[in-house]
């Protein structure tokens, strides 16, 4: 089948509406001055099933909710020892303040304008507990010491010499208590402790119904069983693979090229499945259910769906106003990072953080099994890091806006990595918006993330993607960038119709392929959608994100 430039003709036939806006621009539809992108119309019309475009306008914490609850002071750090000055390890006060407010629970626990040295991670294992600063320019904490002194060493999944502080772990730490004492337990042991929702125990979660067949964007489904439900309960969607890997071919968009791909040697891919889409239930009606978000997928009775029980996860928990820095060592060579991370939330549901910056760190924010988050005005900076932003392990439907990653201020050592916006490990419908890139790419890390947006960022493109072969590929199904301009004209996966299966580019800066060069990992058409190239500004809606909020669908 025959393209119209870049266009699958197949796409194409399936809206009148983008037939009739295919102009004299080499076949890429446009707009008019002053009207909307033609694919966004479309869009509009189907907005939760439309082939290249996700609707991601429920990503975040409670569905993108911009209020933030007001919570008292409950602790001030100053009041358990912790010093402004810098002269003393205040971690262990600041630790013992936020595990008080925990045990309260919950409540803002106050860091006063200074500077804190903290000698350990600070742990936030309780929910609806808020660590609050000053403001990232008055508060800092100024960390001396790495995860790898202060946990230990251990390999990677998969033996070996790796580091696996290269993604995982922050020196401010959102996980659950409980599951942050089996993370300690099988780092000690050497295992390795970041299975996603379930951890390493995933037959010891307990079923608590089957669901009946259901399509991708339904809302509402039907189950076997409503006796151990409860409305507001969070469960996870389970969806296993057959032997034939149709779960994965409906993740990559159906059709000859996911068919015709081997899948049986990415050891790595297929350890991530089942795949696991924690959500929460609003309501229930006899035995049908409805959901907080729409389906990611559909449900179909040969991938065994069920709703089971999860880790107990953490809630409604926060870190605020507030500068992390480490000391500053040069950073380590590729995938040997001793563990000067930033801010990570593991097992985590409708946390945020908010006027955040971390400097000189190894890798900044990371989302590892861990949905339904708000990341706003973070920043990274300082000596340059591997992964400026990793979201992995099945992590879904978070919202990074307002991001900074800064120019590096000390050249890079030779063996170093920077990649950039990282998703990988099946992680879905996840959302990167109005950013600022001075340098990195959109790191795509291979592990078949799908269904994630980038928009209305602004990317000095410097950076490589990574991934393990292992892993399978590196993008499926409904993969959009809107409005993305590159200001040094590098193609490196921000153009990514010939890449992508059922993508979308929209409003890209004109690009060329050079540096790291991929080859597509399907074969056949791709079924990709091009439009507006090279002409960013004439993109209407600017912001995909934003303009999928005001659809009020959700």
């Amino acid at each position: 089948m025959g393209t119209i430039g870049n266009i699958s003709r197949r796409g194409l036939l399936g809206s009148a509406i983008a037939v009739a806006a295919v102009a004299t621009t080499g076949g890429i539809a446009t707009a008019s001055p002053g009207e909307t992108t033609p694919i966004w119309r479309e869009f509009a019309r189907t907005p939760f099933t439309h082939p290249q475009i996700p609707y991601i306008g429920s990503a975040g914490r409670r569905t993108g909710e911009r209020k933030r609850p007001h919570r008292p002071v409950v602790a001030n750090v100053l009041d358990y020892g912790a010093t402004s000055d810098g002269s003393t390890d205040s971690a262990p006060a600041i630790n013992r303040a936020v595990a008080a407010a925990g045990e309260r629970g919950g409540g803002t626990v106050l860091i006063p304008a200074g500077t804190y040295r903290i000698d350990d991670l600070i742990r936030i294992g309780h929910s609806n507990v808020t660590l609050r600063g000053a403001g990232s320019a008055r508060t800092k904490l100024y960390a001396t010491k790495n995860l790898t002194e202060l946990i230990g060493v251990y390999g990677s999944r998969y033996g070996g010499t790796k580091s696996s502080w290269s993604w995982a772990g922050g020196l401010i730490w959102l996980c659950p208590k409980d599951r942050f004492a089996t993370l300690t337990t099988a780092i000690q042991a050497k295992a390795w402790p970041f299975e996603g929702w379930t951890g390493n125990k995933r037959d010891e979660w307990q079923t608590l119904t089957t669901v009946a067949p259901a399509k991708q964007g339904d809302r509402t489904i039907e189950v076997a069983d409503t006796s151990r439900l409860n409305r507001g309960d969070l469960v996870l969607l389970r969806l296993a693979d057959d032997a034939s890997h149709t779960l994965l071919e409906h993740m990559s968009g159906g059709g000859a090229g996911p068919e015709a791909y081997y899948w049986d040697d990415k050891t790595k891919l297929t350890s991530y499945v089942p795949y696991e889409w924690p959500v929460r239930i609003t309501r229930i009606h006899g035995r049908r259910l409805t959901l907080e978000r729409p389906l990611p997928l559909d449900i179909r009775p040969e991938w065994d769906p069920r709703l089971t029980t999860t880790v107990t996860p953490l809630v409604n928990s926060a870190v605020e106003g507030l500068t992390l820095e480490a000391i500053l060592t040069p950073q380590s060579d590729h995938l040997l990072d001793k563990g000067y991370n930033g801010v990570v939330f593991q097992c985590a549901y409708d946390c945020w953080a908010d006027d955040v910056t971390v400097r000189n760190v190894d890798n900044g924010f990371g989302l590892v099994g861990a949905s339904a988050n708000t990341l706003t005005r973070t920043r990274v900076e300082g000596r340059g890091s591997h992964h400026p932003y990793f979201c992995r392990e099945g992590s879904h439907d978070n919202l990074i806006e307002d991001f900074t990653i800064a120019q590096r201020t000390v050249a890079a050592p030779p063996n170093t990595q920077l990649h950039g916006i990282n998703v990988e490990g099946l992680s879905s419908y996840n959302v990167w918006s109005k950013g600022v890139m001075e340098m990195g790419t959109f790191d795509s890390h291979r592990g078949l993330p799908f269904a994630n947006v980038r928009t209305d960022i602004t990317v000095n493109n410097t950076g490589q993607h990574g991934g393990d072969a292992s892993a399978g590929p590196l993008f499926g199904a409904r993969f959009t960038h809107w409005n993305i301009r590159v200001t040094n004209g590098r193609e490196g996966l921000m153009k990514i119709d010939g890449l992508a299966p059922w993508s979308a580019s929209v409003g890209i800066s004109t690009v060329t392929p050079f540096g790291q060069i991929d080859v597509p990992d399907f074969t056949g058409d791709l079924h990709t959608r091009l439009e507006a190239y090279g002409t960013p500004e004439s993109v209407r809606p600017q912001n995909l994100h934003d303009a999928q909020r005001t659809l009020n669908c959700r």
